[in-house]
């Protein structure tokens, strides 16, 4: 029997919830048809400015805007709290673990992480080893998936500490919500979102080697046919900074420059959108026409640093997730504030029998799978498909975890039909530093398919704007007035940012 997922809109006895009264209330005088026109706006408003996902794979580099929610997810500010602290927590010691990683490995000294972990794992760069960086940090932008089950039960189900995307769908969905909603926004004392932008050129010029005021800082992008284009250009036009491609750098004495139309410009920290592989073609992969020659031989010589660092997929793929909490206690010395979801590993015989027998009701992940591939959703797939995933994890057990299958919560959501219950998970954006920020909330995905409980853009996934409710505000004359006025939807979009491309 499948349990009720937990609606965080609505009480069993029918009430709402605090956070989410006036958007019930918004809701509740809201015209269908201004919902269909708001939302057709929207997405011609996504696709006319480049706003779109490009799916690999897909026919002729077929290109679509990821769907948009006008119901806002709302969080209280003491759920965030909460959330705030065991994000910071957790991500705190996975940079532990990964600068411990890379030198003296004294996790696996004490036992409590084997070393083939490590060093059989494929993510794991042995040029990476040795590196010492500015405070320890090898994960500047984290970006930590989360579920929820309960009233204050979260799980955390999948840590992003290579390159994570997305961050620029948490900026423009709010942009799209203050102009949709600008009473209902204005009214709840919303915590606001508009600074990760400037938090995040901060954290990056923090983590420079050099002494410079203001240390040179460009973020490198594989190209435009890259299908989170889109967010690379839309996050260098916020910073201010150059967007830039491998060809635009080279290494000259152990530094880098930029090639500029007033000669080379020292580069001092790169953030990078392209994977370990194509880095650097000296060091990694030789083909790689995406890189920069010598750019390893650079970092290792303290002369530019690249964010996220290099070989930080070890610490993310979801056999080294089952050691997190271990991590916490080892690096911390505290208890796990956010939990694991309860994982069985294939590699481990008693697991790999129970995956076998319970195929039908868990959840099957490849452990270095990503965007809804590689995984198998037991209770809603098939018998055939099932039988074809025994066979795939019996032929490479250690390639896979199985989790139970969680009633992740629900939110209101605009369908076809009207108004109803869709799944969502919740991926906030950490930023280490000199200091650790978090912007409020974070990117939330919904599955917009009734009774999915997968929400990746690439399986039709959409996305809703998440607001972090800070307080209840006094029910002013004026306040109760603007209540009284349509709300404002279609008509109202922002003036175009054209930069092109796809977005992840």
């Amino acid at each position: 029997m499948a349990v009720k997922a937990f609606d965080e809109m609505t009480l069993a006895d029918g009430g709402v919830r605090g956070p989410y009264r006036d958007v019930a209330e918004w809701l509740r005088r809201m015209p269908a048809e201004r919902v269909a026109a708001a939302r057709h706006e929207v997405n011609q408003f996504y696709r006319r400015h480049g706003i779109t996902f490009g799916a690999y794979g897909a026919a002729e580099g077929h290109e679509t805007t990821i769907p948009f929610d006008i119901i806002p997810r709302v969080i209280d500010w003491s759920e965030w709290q909460f959330l705030h602290d065991g994000l910071v927590q957790r991500v705190k010691a996975l940079n532990a673990f990964l600068a411990d990683a890379y030198s003296t490995r004294e996790i696996c000294r004490a036992g409590v992480v084997p070393e083939e972990q490590i060093l059989r794992n494929a993510e794991f760069v042995p040029m990476a080893q040795g590196l010492t960086l500015p405070g320890g940090i090898h994960t500047q932008i984290a970006g930590i998936d989360l579920v929820r089950v309960g009233e204050r039960q979260f799980h955390v189900l999948e840590d992003n500490v290579r390159t994570p995307s997305g961050v620029s769908y948490v900026l423009e969905n709010r942009e799209m919500m203050m102009r949709l909603a600008p009473d209902l926004f204005s009214g709840m004392g919303i915590l606001p979102v508009a600074n990760y932008t400037e938090e995040l050129l901060a954290t990056l010029r923090s983590v420079s080697f050099s002494d410079d005021a203001e240390p040179n800082v460009v973020l490198l992008t594989p190209g435009h046919y890259n299908s989170a284009y889109f967010e690379h250009a839309f996050l260098a036009d916020e910073m201010g900074i150059e967007l830039v491609k491998g060809s635009d750098l080279f290494v000259d004495e152990g530094r880098v420059f930029m090639r500029t139309p007033r000669g080379p410009q020292r580069v001092d920290v790169i953030y990078r959108r392209i994977d370990d592989a194509f880095l650097d073609p000296l060091a990694m992969r030789p083909d790689s026409m995406l890189g920069v020659a010598g750019l390893v031989g650079a970092v290792r010589a303290r002369k530019v640093n690249v964010v996220n660092a290099l070989g930080n997929g070890v610490a993310d793929d979801k056999s080294t997730y089952t050691f997190v909490p271990d991590m916490i206690e080892f690096y911390l010395g505290e208890k796990p504030i956010l939990d694991n979801v309860p994982t069985w590993r294939g590699d481990r015989p008693d697991d790999l029998k129970y995956m076998l027998a319970h195929l039908p009701e868990i959840v099957v992940k490849e452990i270095h799978g990503a965007g809804g591939k590689g995984m198998l959703v037991g209770p809603t797939s098939s018998r055939a498909e099932v039988e074809e995933f025994r066979a795939l994890l019996l032929a490479r057990p250690d390639n896979y975890i199985a989790q139970p299958t969680l009633a992740l919560s629900t939110c209101p959501t605009f369908v076809q039909s009207g108004v109803a219950p869709r799944h969502v998970d919740l991926r906030p954006y950490v930023l280490s530093g000199r200091k650790t920020t978090i912007v409020p909330g974070g990117l939330t995905r919904v599955a917009l398919k009734e009774g999915s409980l997968v929400v990746n853009s690439s399986q039709g996934g959409g996305t809703k704007d998440t607001w972090v409710w800070a307080r209840p505000r006094a029910r002013t004359a004026r306040h109760a007035e603007q209540h009284r006025q349509e709300p404002v939807l279609a008509g109202a979009l922002p003036a175009a940012r054209q930069v092109g491309g796809a977005p992840a």
